[in-house]
């Protein structure tokens, strides 16, 4: 899959290329049919239509005039199960080198450059049997990317140089996946299908299979990709989506034209109704070694595709009742027994023709002793659903939850919308397109029951992945090199299997008493709904509850955010991870009853912030309170089971020690925080104190803290003062009566260290997983102030298409390539992040050329370019959000950082329209520019140690001496307490509001 996203700007668009007005009529001519009957939600507002072209492209097109963004993606109808045998990688090659220049737009970078200078970003991926493409643009310009994105399709030119370079692109990507055991664990799975079968093939590609090989077979990539272009890249197995501001008449008329142009060469879309894995590749159990210390254990049947039947849903009805998580589940009695920690249950499509069902459990200690037990208790599960037969009114129920969700879902932002829609396309009638996965009305309980005879032992493939198997796994994977052993099942545990019949603790769910009954709007009159800021409906000593109607989104919905703060929370090591395996065991403990509020549409999650345990509940307001007076009760009443509490510790000790395999960029962001942040814990101190830890001292936490804490709370939506008064003063009520309030100096937020005026820091760490070292370099900006913001911003909006052109793209540095803001406790600056196979020294170097580069691109930048930028940020800034949660989130940032700027989007475009070309020159000379005596740098190097790592080969050629040569200019932080000891600390943003300090405060 390719991570190419460009979200910010760089120079001109296409040289002068504009799209000329179409009427609808003209368009017309190119249209085969028309679909103006599309099931909607009554509460949808835009408007559909479908089309099919003469070149049997089909079309769906979206009006939506309040949007702030355009929106359009492609699907084509073939993916990497259609590579040819001898190049491995092909088709997911030839997706990477559709954005580098066709005959009409012939500059490689010219859709990104358009896209970032309007606004835009942009991403493809390339499956087993489909490729997307995707994008989206600010409203106005959605015609112009139109023309460019349609040339995809048209005439790609596939240049030599352009080849050459992204083949190191894809190489890259591939490396950076070597170590990921999704990745790994997915490729093994394959690799032990049918032989042949082209499910069994690599999909990524890398340089051995698409440079190496072809050439000493005397393959030409290049001919073979326009090859497989001209083949596959056929209109009539293609789908197109897009959402934009204009009428659909508009719409059609803009589309019509570009994408009629598409050829059709009547190709068939690739299925294969042959399953990769026949009765003789079942029966199997697999042991595999992971990287990062996992336990899993999955239990796979192979199925038919069963996505035609989506109007009757057999799959569904069965992937709810084993994924189920409430009281008589699988998981509940698995969890019970101290054998597992989560479950997933459910079908999923391997491709066209063939499926699969499965059964996957995070595996405890214990667990991994009973895995046999565990897939017997499973098929223990399944008898008892085959005895009960298949239930209507749980079908009913789930038809029920399906239909309220549908009518009263959140709008999809328009990006997201394409990408879900343009593939559904390919699978369902026009008129189903918006509703597939949400209407049904067929019940057929003999499909249920024909894929419960599919679930049996002698179609069962089993597979185990932990640490403990490293002796035992002697085979090995040959992309990933993952370390394997497949063995047959016995006969006789197959025949126990068959056999087994379900105990007392397993049962059916019980009706869910959480389905909304409610779901009307409410109707009262309140100032806040027409207001931007929510106001402070109760304020005591130990309680902040902040309050806002809603009356933008009109859903019957809620958002409710609570925190409680603590200086104890992060106050020591030790606090730090009892407070995680606290949120732990409250999560694990709340999960069997919590079950059903989430299947009926109450989204939850307990978290940790750095100096508090958050609780968010989003979704029908209904029954919000039920469940918040739940989830307040277990926390306040929390007492620490045991065995619980030994295996969420154990997970809590594997997280720690599991960071060391994440990639290498990870890495540098998590030493820049150690560097910058006043007070931070290392993952060294925070395992030691882990490891020390014990029942009883949770227990003597959980009690100190609800003792010493304060309570900030934001409810907003379709509730009223009254409920949410209500709702505030049960959880006041529910904290201990020797609760005391906390100090106001108890309450004050963590700051940022100050490097210095001058001052460059080099801090160097090493990694022996991954091959790629990282170099992560930061430009500290201040302190966070409006005007300051603003600036940087756009700094890097400037900065970010050309950093990614010329880092990833020209220099082929690395995949991973990205710049942007950094924010930390109210400080801010520029960071830019290149992960590679070459040494972080000569990253670095790459990096201050650039910006050396940048700057002379700023200076020589026209008044129209400048301008251009900022509108374009501008419009960003102002983009609304789709979701009421996530205009809530935004409101609770501003509450929980104690800034209050609830109107920050105009308060900032007000300054950001102010901003000259000149004042942005002097802001990229004062904090970037490399001349200027104010820069404050900070360089974290990753360097790696495994084999074939940078740090591993690294040898002193005349470069890499210039680049010592200028890292001994840096100040290398060995000591991170003497460091932070010695510098001073930004101070935290002003308040944008006149409200109240937090707190109480003594006067002397």
């Amino acid at each position: 899959m390719s991570n190419y996203v460009v979200e910010a700007p760089a120079g001109p668009g296409p040289g002068g290329a504009r799209i000329s007005p179409v009427n609808i009529e003209n368009a017309s001519y190119s249209v085969l049919k028309r679909y103006n009957d599309i099931v909607k939600s009554k509460e949808d507002k835009r408007e559909y239509r479908g089309l099919e072209l003469t070149n049997r492209l089909k079309v769906l097109l979206v009006s939506d005039p309040s949007t702030d963004k355009s929106a359009a993606a492609m699907a084509v109808n073939v993916g990497y199960l259609s590579d040819p045998d001898e190049l491995p990688g092909l088709a997911h090659f030839c997706e990477h080198m559709l954005f580098l220049g066709t005959k009409k737009y012939p500059q490689e970078n010219e859709y990104n450059k358009f896209l970032s200078e309007h606004g835009g970003s942009a991403n493809a991926y390339t499956s087993t049997d489909y490729t997307t493409f995707y994008f989206d643009v600010l409203p106005q310009h959605l015609a112009e990317v139109l023309d460019i994105f349609s040339q995809f399709f048209i005439c790609p030119l596939f240049t030599e140089s352009a080849t050459g370079r992204e083949l190191s692109a894809v190489h890259s990507e591939h490396e950076n996946n070597v170590c990921n055991d999704t990745w790994r664990l997915n490729q093994f799975n394959k690799s032990t299908a049918e032989p042949g079968h082209p499910y069994t093939k690599f999909g990524t590609g890398n340089k051995q299979t698409l440079d190496v090989i072809p050439k000493q077979k005397g393959i030409d990539v290049r001919k073979e990709l326009l090859k497989f272009h001209h083949t596959w890249y056929s209109s009539n197995i293609m789908t197109f989506a897009v959402v934009g501001k204009e009428s659909l008449d508009e719409l059609e008329a803009m589309v019509v034209p570009l994408f009629s142009a598409i050829e059709d060469r009547d190709v068939t879309p690739p299925a294969w109704p042959q399953h990769p894995f026949p009765p003789s590749r079942c029966r199997k159990r697999a042991y595999c070694l992971p990287v990062k210390d996992l336990r899993s254990l999955s239990i796979e049947f192979p199925i038919p595709d069963y996505l035609k039947h989506y109007k009757s849903g057999p799959i569904y009805y069965l992937s709810h009742l084993l994924g189920h998580e409430g009281p008589g589940s699988l998981l509940a009695a698995l969890k019970d027994k101290g054998w597992v920690d989560s479950l997933e249950g459910g079908g999923r499509t391997g491709a066209r023709g063939f499926g699969f069902f499965e059964v996957h459990v995070d595996l405890t200690e214990d667990g991994l002793e009973h895995v046999d037990d565990i897939v017997n208790m499973v098929f223990q599960y399944i008898s008892m659903l085959r005895e009960k037969g298949p239930q209507r009114w749980m079908w009913d129920e789930q038809r029920e939850t399906l239909s309220t969700d549908f009518t009263y879902r959140d709008v999809q932002d328009p990006r997201s919308f394409v990408v879900k829609h343009v593939h559904m396309l390919q699978e369902f009638p026009m008129e189903d397109i918006l509703s597939a996965y949400y209407l049904l009305s067929e019940w057929k309980p003999e499909l249920i029951e024909e894929v419960l005879s599919r679930l049996v032992p002698k179609n069962v493939r089993i597979g185990v992945v932990a640490k403990r198997f490293a002796d035992k796994c002697t085979q090995v994977e040959s992309w990933y090199g993952t370390k394997y052993l497949q063995e047959d099942i016995e006969d006789s545990k197959i025949k126990e299997w068959e056999e087994a019949r379900a105990g007392p603790e397993l049962h059916l769910p019980h009706p869910n008493q959480f389905l909304p009954e409610r779901l009307e709007l409410e109707t009262s009159h309140d100032p806040t709904a027409d207001s931007i800021a929510p106001i402070i409906l109760k304020d005591t000593p130990l309680m902040r509850l902040w309050f806002k109607r809603d009356n933008e989104f009109k859903l019957p919905k809620a958002y409710i955010a609570i925190d409680l703060f603590s200086p104890l929370s992060y106050a020591d090591p030790e606090s730090c991870a009892l407070l995680s395996v606290w949120v732990l065991l409250i999560r694990d403990g709340l999960q069997e009853y919590a079950y059903a509020a989430e299947l009926a549409g109450l989204r939850w999650n307990v978290t940790i912030a750095k100096q508090a345990v958050n609780i968010v509940i989003e979704g029908y307001d209904d029954k919000q309170h039920v469940l918040l007076d739940k989830i307040i009760d277990h926390v306040v009443n929390f007492k620490t089971d045991p065995k619980r509490f030994n295996i969420m510790k154990e997970n809590h000790i594997r997280a720690i020690k599991n960071f060391d395999a994440e990639q290498p960029y990870q890495h540098a962001v998590y030493q820049q925080s150690l560097c910058l942040t006043d007070m931070v814990w290392t993952r060294c101190e925070l395992l030691a104190a882990a490891k020390d830890m014990n029942v009883e001292k949770l227990d003597v936490f959980v009690s100190r803290l609800l003792r010493k804490v304060h309570v900030e709370a934001l409810m907003m939506g379709n509730i009223t003062r009254e409920r949410a008064l209500n709702m505030a003063d049960n959880i006041e009520n529910k904290l201990p009566k020797d609760a005391r309030p906390l100090l106001a100096q108890e309450l004050i937020l963590y700051r940022e260290v100050e490097l210095g005026k001058g001052s460059w820091f080099l801090r160097s760490t090493e990694n022996n997983v991954h091959k790629s070292s990282c170099a992560l370099v930061y430009y500290a900006c201040g302190p966070r102030a409006t005007r300051a913001n603003v600036a940087l911003e756009l700094v890097a909006h400037a900065l970010a298409e050309p950093a990614f052109n010329v880092l990833r793209t020209k220099e082929q540095l690395g995949y991973i390539v990205f710049s942007g803001v950094r924010r930390s406790n109210g400080a801010q600056g520029l960071r830019l992040v290149v992960q590679s196979d070459r040494h972080p020294e000569y990253l670095e170097q790459r990096i201050e050329a650039f910006l050396k580069t940048s700057q002379e691109d700023l200076e020589n930048m026209s008044e129209e370019m400048f301008l251009k930028h900022r509108s374009t940020l501008a419009a960003q800034r102002l983009e609304r959000p789709k979701r009421m949660a996530t205009k809530a989130a935004r409101i609770w940032a501003e509450i929980i950082t104690q800034v209050y700027n609830f109107d920050r989007p105009r308060v900032e475009v007000e300054q950001l329209n102010t901003i000259t070309k000149d004042e942005l020159l002097q802001f990229y000379k004062k904090y970037i520019s490399a001349e200027s005596c104010d820069r404050q740098k900070l360089s974290v190097h990753v360097i790696s140690t495994a084999e074939g790592g940078a740090g591993a080969e690294h040898t002193e050629d005349t470069e890499d001496k210039e680049n010592q040569e200028n890292e001994s200019k840096a100040v290398r932080i060995e000591d991170l307490v003497e460091f932070k000891c010695r510098r001073r600390l930004y101070p935290l943003p002003t308040s944008h509001m006149n409200i109240p300090r937090k707190g109480t405060q003594c006067k002397l």
